[in-house]
């Protein structure tokens, strides 16, 4: 017999049963769909995890003042301004792993366009911040660094503001807003950017340049930046090095002794988005582990049909036998069978985990994203499953007395 006429023979004998052979294949299904549903969701994940912390921006350190202490009560970190001008200076030229900082100085505003207006958060800063939290312009322009120098009062408005003063679709740049009655031109709007971890909305802002923040929206401290510096590493890898430079560079400016606390703390985001990701990635594995253990049951039942089908069909086989079938033809006969079974289960879980994963992926607000290298492993597992646990079978199918299969009743 050749390859087709065997395949034809297999189909035919699973065709005979269509019931059993749909319920042996129920458990390649489920596990194939279970592996493809559970990648599928986790990568997506995983995707959605990279983003929310791309949009805080890139390689990005968040160094925040220290604490105060009243009767023995601490106020947490950033109650007490510890950071100055000067250290932001020595942050953004002496340490080769950084490429820029900016500081970042908020207050809640009242703004006022001509006929509405909005209460949003009013950040003072420099140019170097829209580079760190990679936050491109949708249109118009960003103040430079001779506004800041001078003084200059413009802004920089997000989305959100933009809609709720002047409605969607309207082209603010060159319009005036007032915040906290200071009148400011809008010489930019910047692009979306979405929800913060938190939930809280980035575009719910208004970006002025910080000389004009300490003068016109609050009065600064002096020598003090009140607020907090943002930093930016040089890349990704220099994140982790970049951090302890700013500590080093810190303590020893303010002049913290060795085995004291510092006055300040330091937050690197690039660690906190690699925990999440390593947490998104463990449980990932471990759905799909549980979910290969189900294809595992669907391959046991696979060897307890085939060998029901070898009893069943003993006589036939004997038939064969005599009528000239060779044991290899017998064995391929029913590991075909065994294939057909797993690989259909593999097809039809493949189509219903894709199924599932858009499914949950649309319900959760995620990217689907689907690698074909794990479509095509879970149908190699599957056919292997059904190699592996229709060889018994087969193999004892083949090695039937063709004269004691005759007899059998």
């Amino acid at each position: 017999m050749n390859v087709w006429q065997t395949a034809r023979v297999a189909l035919r004998a699973l065709l005979r049963n269509k019931l059993r052979s749909f319920l042996t294949m129920l458990g390649v299904v489920i596990g194939v769909g279970a592996v493809v549903a559970m990648v599928a969701i986790g990568e997506g994940a995983k995707a959605q995890v990279e983003k929310t912390f791309a949009a805080m921006g890139s390689n990005l350190i968040i160094v925040i003042p220290g604490t105060t202490t009243a009767g023995g009560a601490h106020g947490g970190f950033g109650s007490m301004p510890t950071l100055t001008w000067d250290d932001l200076d020595a942050i953004r030229t002496q340490l080769a792993s950084v490429e820029t900082a900016a500081p970042s100085m908020r207050t809640i505003a009242q703004i006022l366009s001509e006929d509405q207006n909005w209460s949003a958060q009013v950040t003072g800063t420099t140019p170097e911040y829209f580079r760190i939290r990679n936050w491109s312009l949708e249109r118009g322009a960003l103040f430079t660094e001779s506004d800041v120098e001078a003084g200059t009062k413009v802004a920089v408005l997000g989305s959100t503001v933009v809609d709720m003063l002047y409605g969607p679709g309207v082209d603010p740049v060159g319009r005036t807003v007032r915040v906290k009655n200071v009148p400011f031109v809008i010489v930019g709007v910047l692009a979306p950017k979405g929800q913060s971890p938190m939930g809280s909305d980035y575009d719910d802002a208004v970006f002025i340049p910080v000389t004009t923040y300490t003068s016109k929206i609050e009065s600064g401290l002096r020598n003090y930046v009140n607020g907090v510096i943002f930093v930016g590493a040089s890349s990704t890898q220099a994140t982790a090095r970049a951090e302890r430079d700013v500590r080093a560079l810190l303590r020893e400016r303010h002049r913290v002794q060795p085995g004291e606390d510092d006055d300040f703390s330091v937050r690197n985001l690039t660690e906190m988005a690699g925990a999440q990701e390593e947490g998104t990635r463990t449980l990932t594995t471990l759905l799909a582990s549980i979910a290969a253990v189900s294809l595992l049951v669907g391959g046991i039942g696979i060897m307890n049909i085939m060998l029901v089908s070898v009893s069943e069909r003993t006589r036939e086989i004997g038939l064969r036998m005599a009528v000239g079938a060779k044991p290899r033809n017998i064995l391929t006969q029913f590991m075909t069978e065994a294939l057909a079974l797993s690989a259909m289960g593999g097809v039809v879980g493949v189509a219903i985990g894709l199924a599932v994963a858009e499914r949950m992926a649309s319900t959760f607000g995620w990217p689907l994203l689907v690698r074909p290298s794990v479509i095509l492993v879970a149908l190699g597992f599957s056919a292997l499953v059904g190699v592996g646990f229709g060889l018994y079978p087969a193999r004892k199918a083949s090695l039937l007395d063709p004269i004691e299969a005759l007899r059998y009743e």
